[in-house]
């Protein structure tokens, strides 16, 4: 069953705690999310607490997918570039989509719906990200329609003596 997705959905302790579990379970299932498991939600949440700070400043959207249960089960954060020279096109931060839905085919649903939510803000000719190296992730980007435009070997510390680079992907949407 298809996920259904919401932009900017309500800000609620339900969807707090949604996000902040998934996040977890995402991280303690091996998921790149900028953090390394094993990690609690307490300690996602001041990273959490940042992102809606961000979202109450409108420099950052959050894209929610809700499974069937009502439960959140995929999330993205579409972030402003703030710089005046790059207010063309946005950052996507914290793809995420639960261990239990992976294999689905959900991470390119809420791909899609990111880029056609993308497509409805003024201005906006891009999508740019970031992915850890090593663990394939872009390729799964690439085929999604995403291009490597950068790399930076060892820029990711993962764990004394294991570095990972730290590769930029773009999505033109003009």
């Amino acid at each position: 069953m298809p996920l259904t997705f919401t932009l900017d959905p309500a800000v609620t302790p339900e969807l707090r705690d949604g996000v902040i579990g998934l996040w977890a379970d995402v991280t303690n299932a091996g998921g790149a999310v900028g953090f390394v498991p094993p990690v609690t939600p307490e300690q996602i949440r001041p990273e959490l607490t940042r992102q809606l700070v961000a979202m109450e400043e409108k420099r950052s959207r959050l894209l929610v997918g809700h499974d069937e249960r009502g439960r959140v089960a995929a999330t993205v954060f579409l972030t402003s570039n703030t710089h005046r020279l790059m207010t063309h096109w946005i950052w996507l931060y914290t793809v995420m989509v639960h261990p239990d839905h992976q294999g689905k085919g959900y991470g390119r649903d809420l791909l899609a719906a990111a880029e056609r939510a993308a497509r409805g803000f003024d201005g906006i000719e891009a999508i740019r990200l970031t992915c850890r190296g090593g663990l394939g992730l872009e390729h799964f980007y690439a085929s999604c329609g995403y291009k490597e435009v950068g790399r930076v070997p060892g820029a990711i510390r993962v764990a004394p003596g294991d570095e990972r680079d730290d590769i930029t992907m773009l999505l033109p949407l003009t």
